[in-house]
């Protein structure tokens, strides 16, 4: 098993035990950061390539 995981939104590395896990009703599964990117990505639908703060090495 991998020791870390990478945000589904910005890209960054999320260890083990720390950031969000989401399940989505059609069964993938989101890994988070922190709550500013699942709120980014979720319920304000933005894009990453959108926002300043992600920074283009992460995102995918």
């Amino acid at each position: 098993m991998s020791a870390t995981r990478r945000c589904s939104f910005c890209g960054k590395n999320v260890p083990r035990g720390e950031g969000i896990l989401y399940v989505k009703s059609d069964g993938s599964v989101l890994f988070f950061c922190s709550s500013k990117c699942r709120k980014n990505m979720l319920y304000l639908s933005r894009k990453p390539a959108d926002v300043k703060w992600v920074t283009k090495s992460n995102n995918r």
